[in-house]
């Protein structure tokens, strides 16, 4: 779902189409992403729509890559350590 609203807002309806779902289902499935803060719904009569919030997302992908990088310069020292540990003949 997420992924589909990259393109733009779309209706709940809309949203749904493409999957083997009830829209009770996808109303579900919609609330929990609210509630994460990953999308955002607004009400026109009686259509609902749905727009991406990718705040939540770049924060996490921020995260992530820091402690990515954190822990790949503690792996790469790791693995020089056993390596030269390993040519000193310690097992």
């Amino acid at each position: 779902m997420l992924d589909r609203l990259r393109a733009g807002e779309l209706t709940v309806t809309e949203l749904a189409r493409p999957y083997a779902m009830s829209l009770n289902a996808v109303s579900k499935h919609i609330k929990t992403l609210e509630r994460a803060g990953l999308i955002r719904r607004s009400i026109k009569g009686r259509e609902h729509f749905c727009r991406l919030d990718s705040s939540r997302l770049d924060a996490a992908i921020n995260w992530m890559s820091y402690y990515t990088e954190f822990w790949r310069g503690r792996l790469d020292s790791l693995e020089k350590h056993l390596i030269d540990k390993r040519r000193r003949g310690n097992p």
